[in-house]
């Protein structure tokens, strides 16, 4: 009886990286990477397995996504762990852990790979990757704005444009300030606060309906209703005056596409302060890119005092959307600078001896294998964005002459291996 055979695609909603994809997200992983660095952000990572009490604390749940998203499961020893579905949880711990030692504030970044399960969508998988960047250590308000100054600098490290994208920023403090005066419940506030995160994914009829069921009192009801669609005037808070501090100070470092939006909630309820997202503002990806804001209370989950702390993550599959949607991706992102094509197979031990030479002062060579004519290993070459190649037979190792061609152009020079690659610099 024939064995049925295996499929060959992935688990549903994560991805394969071919070589050309690998290229890609190397692309963006370098680029974060090295906007981050540019900050004096250090990198740091940890165990993507986590104890489920982690997430499911009080001050650090997000029940939809404890309850319905998460890989969670027993392991071998009778405990129960997931596989984390954010880093910032474990960031805490880990600065929870090593507070004594650390010299704050710190400033940290890295790029875990996260899961959740969730419905695969447009810039929404069950696996991805994340670049989170964390401020712990300042109370500050120059902290919030070091990160979205941050968030708006990796965008312009795409060659994204001012005019790209909006920051979008509000303050959890300012929410808590508004609720306390309407004098309302945990509970109301609590299911409040989900509306408003969800607030521009229904019609304005679903919201105001929503907000009536949970706010029976007409006159709170139509408190919350003016602060969320900014129809009230101004008001005499000191929370306000900070989120504002912080508008005008980024609009002073030059970032122009920055404002208030009341509506702005992020689902964690951990956050404690000023919260932001960046959104893509062409029509054909109008979304949210990342996303983040100021949580100075996490680590009290491990013990001490709170660690005040400031961060954003940012996904891969948003960034890629948001590349594509405004033809910023680069034209060529792999290349290899030169092969060597051997005309016949006794000549490939010594085009590998030559590759050894060239790989030693820093060039990527690569010797082709396959037993085709000449024009097809040039195909291959192409193919491959190679820059050159060294065609290798029986004339030119017996006289220790070569000539490299450059494939763009077709222009040649000859010489022995050390001439030619000082000539190629």
């Amino acid at each position: 009886m024939k064995k049925e055979a295996l499929s060959t695609e992935s688990y549903k909603g994560v991805r394969d990286f071919y070589p050309e994809d690998m290229a890609i997200q190397r692309y963006i992983f370098d680029t974060w990477s090295k906007t981050a660095e540019s900050f004096g952000f250090e990198r740091y990572d940890a165990s993507v397995l986590e104890p489920s009490d982690l997430y499911k604390s009080k001050g650090a749940e997000n029940e939809e996504m404890v309850n319905e998203q998460t890989y969670t499961f027993i392991d071998r020893g009778e405990r129960e762990v997931t596989l984390r579905p954010e880093m910032t949880p474990t960031v805490a711990r880990m600065v929870a852990g090593k507070r004594r030692e650390l010299a704050f504030p710190l400033r940290w970044y890295s790029i875990p790979n996260l899961f959740r399960y969730e419905r695969p969508q447009r810039g929404r998988l069950r696996e991805h990757w994340q670049l989170n960047c964390d401020i712990f250590g300042s109370h500050s308000t120059m902290a919030d704005v070091e990160i979205i100054l941050l968030a708006s600098e990796i965008l312009k490290g795409f060659g994204a444009k001012a005019s790209d994208f909006e920051i979008r920023v509000n303050s959890r403090a300012l929410w808590n300030a508004y609720c306390e005066q309407w004098k309302i419940t945990d509970e109301q506030r609590q299911s409040l606060s989900g509306l408003v995160d969800r607030k521009n994914k229904i019609s304005l009829e679903e919201f105001n309906t929503a907000a009536k069921t949970i706010l029976p009192d007409d006159s709170v009801y139509t408190a919350f209703l003016s602060v969320i669609h900014q129809t009230g005037t101004t008001p005499e808070m000191p929370e306000y005056h900070t989120l504002q501090k912080t508008i005008a100070t980024l609009k002073e470092l030059g970032i122009s596409s920055v404002s208030y939006d009341p509506s702005i909630m992020r689902g964690f309820n951990y956050y404690t302060g000023i919260v932001f997202e960046v959104f893509d503002t062409d029509p054909a990806n109008r979304r949210a890119l990342l996303g983040g804001g100021r949580y100075d209370n996490l680590t009290e989950l491990f013990g001490g005092d709170p660690i005040p702390a400031v961060g954003f993550g940012f996904g891969d599959v948003t960034i890629r959307d948001f590349i594509e949607t405004h033809d910023l991706m680069p034209a060529e992102l792999q290349s290899i600078d030169i092969a060597l094509i051997p005309m016949k197979q006794e000549y490939a031990l010594e085009a590998e001896k030559m590759a050894q030479y060239m790989r030693a002062a820093g060039k990527k060579v690569y010797v082709s294998l396959a037993d085709k004519k000449v024009g097809d290993h040039i195909k291959q070459a192409e193919a491959r964005h190679t820059k050159a190649i060294i065609v290798i037979g029986e004339e030119e190792i017996a006289s220790n002459t070569f000539t490299l061609k450059r494939l763009q152009d077709g222009f040649e020079t000859k010489g022995t291996i050390k001439e030619l690659l000082a000539s190629d610099d």
